[in-house]
């Protein structure tokens, strides 16, 4: 494809993602799906064209107010293009009006055009909210969380995420796994928090590899890794993963447990679930039971299991801010509930598992979201009606010593910012 064809269907894109209920990753998926005369080197640059433009939205619609351009799908890629270096020469060329190309610049566009040259995407008179890509309707919310840090921290989930890697260490240790990688020139580095990851070096076609091919690796952030890691299960305990979604927690907490014992892996997706089952059986992982909750007999299975389990993890549904690095369209477009509705979700499952744990044993709270709402307040809210409850300090209780915490305090709450993972908050409470 020339390069006048590729911005085209970039423009193209963005124009299904702005009317789409499903998040942006499905849309492309989709309308590649269909255009299959696409080849991977144009894919790989329409792809990157449409992430980078979501990543500076923020920014791009400052530009179009400044510049005075009608803000359409159609303007923010002709803004993107100038700002990223491309001469009125270039961008007159690509926007040649000829077939599968973008039409001809309009005298409001070509002004536009010329107004934006030799100037830079981030501008010394934006306000650190824009230039941080922060969404108006949450910049309160942040700046509460983050304080005096808010601007590095939010600057730092505008950039894509890195490549992380779980190893299965039922099947392979860590410097095994790195041997086998290297073999097909995937370099690694171990991350410095989770015993069991690699840092991916650059961006490797995973499915290639014979790791990957093998179940010796999955892919999963270092910040999901440390959440099944708290757990701490052991061998021979009964673990509920509540909200098992596909299994990549409940993959971690198996390994721990080494075979031995059982997981139960619940969710209200079945075709979720189904994923997880063919997970498992990749990663040689047989101590794994699925039970979903569209079962009306699985449901009243676990109203049976008072008491019963060691352990518990709420991987909560939530509103996912914290992935905003790997999923930038979620700043901006609204999914599924509202984070009211999410925060009333969250609750409920709360009150559903309470009662599972066993005296001693421990219910694991976690989301992928940077609110307090979601994360420190659903907790309060909890142990204030919960008495037979209490928290645990994530640093006290730090599987490897208090001084291997990634944290200083009582929840496990991590950032792009400090420790290089998403955004995730974890408490940990422990049943009396």
């Amino acid at each position: 494809m020339r390069d006048a064809a590729r911005i085209q269907t970039a423009i193209d894109i963005l124009e299904k993602i702005e009317g789409s209920r499903v998040p942006m990753d499905n849309t492309i998926r989709d309308y590649m799906k269909f255009r299959r005369y696409i080849g991977s080197k144009d894919r790989k640059y329409i792809v990157e064209l449409v992430y980078s433009i979501m990543r500076s939205w923020a920014r791009l619609n400052w530009w179009l107010e400044k510049i005075s351009l009608v803000n359409t799908p159609r303007s923010k890629v002709l803004t993107y293009l100038c700002l990223d270096g491309l001469s009125t020469h270039d961008i007159t060329i690509r926007f040649c009006g000829e077939k599968h190309c973008p039409d001809l610049l309009s005298d409001e566009e070509q002004k536009a055009v010329d107004a934006l040259q030799g100037k830079k995407l981030n501008d010394d008179k934006m306000d650190v909210a824009i230039i941080a890509e922060c969404p108006p309707k949450h910049e309160e919310k942040l700046r509460s969380v983050f304080g005096d840090d808010f601007a590095r921290q939010m600057k730092s989930m505008i950039d894509p995420a890195q490549m992380d890697l779980r190893v299965n260490t039922i099947k392979v240790t860590r410097e095994r796994a790195q041997e086998v990688l290297a073999a097909d020139a995937v370099e690694t580095i171990e991350t410095p928090h989770s015993p069991y990851g690699l840092r991916a070096v650059g961006k490797p076609y995973m499915s290639a590899t014979k790791a990957f091919h093998k179940g010796l690796v999955e892919i999963q952030d270092e910040g999901s890794q440390l959440i099944a890691y708290i757990c701490q299960a052991q061998p021979g305990m009964r673990v509920l993963d509540y909200c098992a979604g596909s299994g990549g927690k409940t993959l971690g907490i198996a390994a721990q447990m080494e075979g031995k014992g059982i997981i139960y892996a619940m969710d209200n997706d079945s075709r979720r679930l189904e994923k997880g089952r063919r997970r498992y059986r990749k990663a040689d992982i047989h101590n794994v039971e699925v039970r979903s909750l569209e079962d009306d007999k699985n449901r009243k299975w676990l109203r049976r299991q008072k008491g019963a389990m060691d352990i518990v993890l709420v991987d909560a549904p939530c509103s996912s801010s914290g992935t905003w690095r790997r999923n930038p369209d979620y700043r901006w477009f609204q999914y599924g509930p509202t984070l009211e509705e999410i925060i009333d979700i969250q609750a409920d499952i709360l009150e559903r598992v309470a009662d599972k744990v066993k005296p001693g044993g421990r219910l694991v709270y976690a989301t992928c979201s940077l609110f307090h709402e979601e994360n420190e307040a659903q907790i309060e809210k909890f142990l204030e009606n919960h008495k037979d409850y209490k928290l645990l300090n994530v640093k006290d209780i730090w599987p490897s010593g208090a001084e291997n915490s990634p944290v200083d305090g009582p929840y496990l709450r991590l950032s792009p910012a400090d420790h290089h993972t998403n955004g995730f908050f974890t408490a940990v409470l422990e049943h009396q």
